[in-house]
């Protein structure tokens, strides 16, 4: 289980097999409308009679599985003002003004330089600066946590580039101590950086997206702000009061400042394999891996990519296991603690020691000399 910073591959080239990968192949095969749809054409033209079992179970199953994908097609049609003959028009990437908060490492970084290949104008807000070699990204160092620089940054970035038409909310910071070890500062720190830093960063650039009644919001949270764990209360806490005020915020835009063009993404993620979370202990367990597999950073900005592309507001689960997680508090209370069990997430931040977002007064960061080679939540 050792591990560096190094071992983490942000862009692997070939996709882990994990119950991701199959559910993906499945998706475009068993439970495929168009696959399935040649199920019971195959067994008519092999002799079946149209009354036969096999083409009536078969018929059914195709009906099933497609009127699964058209519920859940409308459901985003619905969401998203959408037309059922005409889709939104292109998007112009060379025309967009991208804040990324957290853009100098991990899923910032990378999704930073990917929008700067796009012909993007990025605009990375940060303590720390970014490294990259794109002209088309401007750097601007700001502690998000904090009003007054988010807002002198803001009026800037509007006087050097314009009014942003996109925003990503990604900075975060993790404590992993006990409830009672917590000192005032880490908690401060905490909800700064991963809940209020949402509210500074919305007040100081919706209001130009408001006036152009467009633009799009995406919300970087994580599973762990839908479930409980020891060692965890304040960074929980803090992703919980985000998704809340995600769920709030499109509330807003459609019913108070009637402006549904304005589009919001929330990205519920599981593990993802970044510096945040470096020296996590996770089960290698193969089996717990398949099913509980952490995540490339590659993997959470081509969705993110992807929902910018599609212009709709959306919730993106990721990896497959995070879609059930909304459900365990409706299972009884040995079957929840049975989950939480089998999960481990009790005990991976025993050994944990932060890295990532340390304060002056923390010191620099120790020598991680048990880095897992798996993450956690962003």
């Amino acid at each position: 289980m050792e591990a560096s910073e190094q071992d983490y591959d942000v862009s692997p080239i070939w996709d882990s097999l994990d119950i991701d990968l199959v559910v993906k192949v499945l998706s475009h095969t068993a439970f495929s409308p168009f696959f399935t749809f040649f199920i019971p054409v195959f067994y008519y033209f092999q002799g079946e009679k149209w009354t036969s079992p096999a083409i009536v179970l078969s018929a059914g199953y195709y009906l099933g599985v497609s009127a699964f994908w058209f519920f859940r097609w409308y459901s985003r049609l619905y969401r998203n003002q959408g037309s059922l003959l005409f889709g939104p028009g292109r998007f112009d990437w060379g025309n967009q003004i991208v804040v990324v908060t957290g853009g100098a490492s991990g899923i910032g970084e990378l999704l930073a330089n990917t929008l700067a290949v796009r012909n993007v104008t990025v605009a990375v807000l940060d303590i720390n600066p970014i490294v990259t070699e794109n002209y088309n990204i401007i750097y601007y160092k700001c502690d998000v946590s904090k009003w007054d620089e988010v807002e002198a940054v803001a009026k800037k970035i509007k006087e050097e580039l314009g009014d942003p038409t996109v925003l990503i909310n990604n900075a975060g910071v993790v404590q992993g101590k006990l409830l009672l070890d917590l000192k005032p500062e880490d908690v401060q720190q905490t909800f700064s950086v991963n809940t209020l830093a949402h509210f500074w960063t919305l007040k100081a650039f919706l209001p130009g997206m408001i006036e152009q009644k467009k633009g799009h919001i995406i919300n970087v949270s994580s599973v762990a702000g839908m479930v409980g764990m020891a060692r965890m209360t304040d960074y929980n806490a803090s992703k919980a009061a985000l998704i809340s005020l995600h769920e709030s915020l499109r509330y807003e835009l459609d019913h108070a400042y009637r402006t549904p063009g304005i589009r919001t993404t929330l990205v519920v993620a599981g593990h993802i394999l970044t510096p945040l979370f470096l020296t996590v202990r996770l089960s290698q367990n193969w089996l717990y891996r398949f099913f509980v597999p952490s995540l490339p950073p590659v993997t959470v900005v081509k969705a993110i990519i992807a929902a910018l592309d599609e212009q709709h507001s959306r919730i993106i689960y990721l990896p497959f296991y995070a879609n059930f997680v909304p459900f365990l508090s409706l299972l009884p209370s040995f079957l929840r603690d049975f989950s939480q069990w089998l999960s481990g997430c009790d005990y991976a931040m025993d050994d944990f020691v932060k890295v990532s977002g340390r304060r002056a007064e923390e010191g620099p960061a120790p020598v991680a000399h048990g880095a897992s080679k798996q993450s956690s939540p962003t």
